[in-house]
């Protein structure tokens, strides 16, 4: 099984690209797509789950175009949009059964399969509750149920916990580090904890284009002995940020306690701490952005 985007740009005007010569090899396993808000994340996500057309390049599902031939991916595809929704006036069982025949399942199969992502999703004991009256997190919960109708092999879910409380966060990554068997599954996020907790590889991106693929040990391992924690005078704070990448900050009574990832110390005082992904993440990005500006 292997989903291979190659050199894949969407331009939505003359001048205003959304992806720009984005290639990477997908295998089973759980896909973090890290990226800020804007760097082309829901782009790619709608191109590989054949909902538009890449402007250049291709996408192969097992060795076949999606563009020309979809079907066959559609047919083993679970898709969770950032922008789901739901018909309000109908419950959750009707809803699931709606889609489930929309996706061409046998009816009795299709009821015990609702049941169990029901108790999977916590929503079992409110599925005769119309949907219109579930909170943002409950709905969030059921498009994560209608992502997983068919068993997906693909499993593509654009930012899906927003909405979630931490309790509902937590059991969403669990679930989706269970669900890595045999099958890609796509998490696209801007947060970075979702993807530690789940990823086994991770792609980040910026401005349309792929900064780096690597595991998250990896990763880390980039900013190894570039982190620094430096306590200076508040009335600092606005200058050191201009110059320094600031990963955290923490307000103290004898100034700000702030986290910096760099080459060299920003200071003598300065003092080396272990990195987390976190600090990787914005380092990646911010090279990506300088190299833009090149």
């Amino acid at each position: 099984m292997e989903l291979v985007i190659e050199h894949v740009s969407k331009r939505y005007a003359q001048d205003k690209w959304g992806l720009r010569d984005f290639s990477l090899t997908m295998t089973p396993g759980v896909w973090g797509l890290l990226g800020p808000n804007g760097a082309g994340k829901s782009t790619l996500m709608r191109i590989l789950a054949t909902i538009t057309r890449p402007t250049e390049g291709q996408v192969l599902w097992n060795g076949e175009n999606i563009a020309s031939r979809p079907n066959a991916l559609r047919a083993v595809l679970g898709y969770l949009p950032q922008d789901f929704g739901v018909y309000p006036n109908l419950n959750a069982v009707e809803f699931l059964q709606y889609l489930a025949a929309v996706k061409g399942m046998d009816a009795r199969s299709a009821d015990q399969r609702i049941d169990e992502l029901l108790q999977m999703v916590n929503l079992y004991d409110v599925r005769q509750r119309p949907l219109g009256g579930y909170s943002g997190g409950m709905k969030q919960r059921m498009g994560i149920a209608q992502a997983l109708l068919n068993d997906p092999r693909l499993l593509i879910v654009d930012e899906p916990t927003v909405g979630l409380d931490p309790e509902e966060r937590v059991r969403f990554r669990n679930l989706l580090a269970d669900l890595s068997g045999n099958r890609i599954v796509i998490l696209s996020t801007h947060i970075v904890s979702d993807v530690e907790a789940a990823a086994t590889e991770i792609a980040i991106m910026n401005n349309g284009r792929l900064l780096t693929h690597t595991s998250p040990e990896a990763l880390l391992q980039s900013v190894e002995g570039k982190v620094w924690e430096w306590v200076i005078p508040s009335a600092q704070l606005a200058a050191v940020r201009q110059k320094h990448l600031v990963s955290s900050m923490t307000r103290r009574p004898d100034g700000a306690r702030l986290r910096m990832v760099q080459h060299q110390p920003p200071a003598p005082e300065a003092q080396p701490v272990a990195p987390t992904l976190e600090d990787a993440y914005l380092f990646a990005v911010a090279g990506g952005q300088r190299e833009a500006l090149r």
